[in-house]
């Protein structure tokens, strides 16, 4: 059961399979672990361990999970993105690709961000996005379902403190992706793949704006989670996607390596 440690930030981590890095960023909010995974529309660790060597986390303080760390009250989005870099760093991977669902969204274009150059191509399942109809939902849906769990199992963590946080990461800058603004996706020429959805969380109209903006970017087809018939369609199109995308092996280098 491996972690990466840096500081006081314990990110539990398990990788499959072999070849080309996936890193995958489980759905569910702020308790996005790995055994979530299990509940999603498919499971990337089963799905692509034949062909890649797939990477995946329990987000940091997600109720259910085994990663720690503080939490980073003035930056939120950043302090995740920290320990996504921070993970694929410890690997020693200086490019990889990405699949995210839900909160997987926001966190990929803030790696695309973060990153720039290191993200080889990025598929976005169900993103999480803002809903002006519905405005505070994240914030409300985290303050009930995340944060007093957290509270009572951590005594250094108040509600305050969780209220200031989720205040931070979903308040403050409420429109869109969250992590980004349009003028970024519009500037941003990694391979994008999007499987929208429409349920509050998850807008159909911030993916296909997202896709519209980003200028290679691709959409699957919708709705693809009705029937296992319609998910094997749209895992392949992932496969195909992820094929056409994957750096030669010979681009792959350790970071050591890459520095030198």
């Amino acid at each position: 059961m491996p972690f990466y440690e840096r500081g006081n930030v314990r990110i539990h981590y398990e990788e499959t399979g072999s070849g080309f890095p996936l890193m995958v960023i489980p759905g569910g909010g702020l308790n996005s672990t790995i055994a979530g995974l299990a509940n999603h529309p498919f499971d990337p660790m089963q799905e692509f361990r034949d062909e890649y060597r797939v990477i995946a986390a329990d987000l940091r303080n997600a109720n259910g999970g085994q990663s720690s760390g503080p939490l980073e009250i003035d930056r939120p989005w950043d302090a995740y993105t920290d320990d996504h870099i921070g993970l694929m760093d410890h690997l020693g991977h200086r490019e990889f690709m990405v699949l995210g669902f839900c909160i997987g969204g926001p966190f990929i274009w803030n790696l695309l961000k973060r990153a720039p150059g290191r993200v080889a191509a990025a598929v976005l399942a169900q993103p999480s996005g803002f809903r002006p109809t519905m405005p505070d939902l994240f914030y409300q849906n985290n303050i009930k379902g995340w944060a007093p769990a957290l509270v009572e199992r951590r005594s250094d963590i108040t509600m305050d403190m969780a209220s200031a946080f989720l205040d931070k990461m979903y308040r403050r800058n409420a429109d869109f992706v969250f992590t980004v603004t349009r003028d970024f996706v519009k500037s941003c020429r990694t391979p994008i793949l999007i499987l929208p959805d429409d349920v509050p969380a998850h807008p159909y109209a911030v993916a296909l704006e997202s896709a519209h903006l980003a200028p290679n970017a691709q959409v699957s087809i919708y709705p693809w989670k009705a029937n296992p018939e319609q998910i094997q369609l749209a895992l392949r199109h992932v496969r195909a996607f992820l094929k056409a995308n994957r750096p030669a092996s010979s681009a792959q280098q350790p970071l050591a390596a890459a520095a030198q």
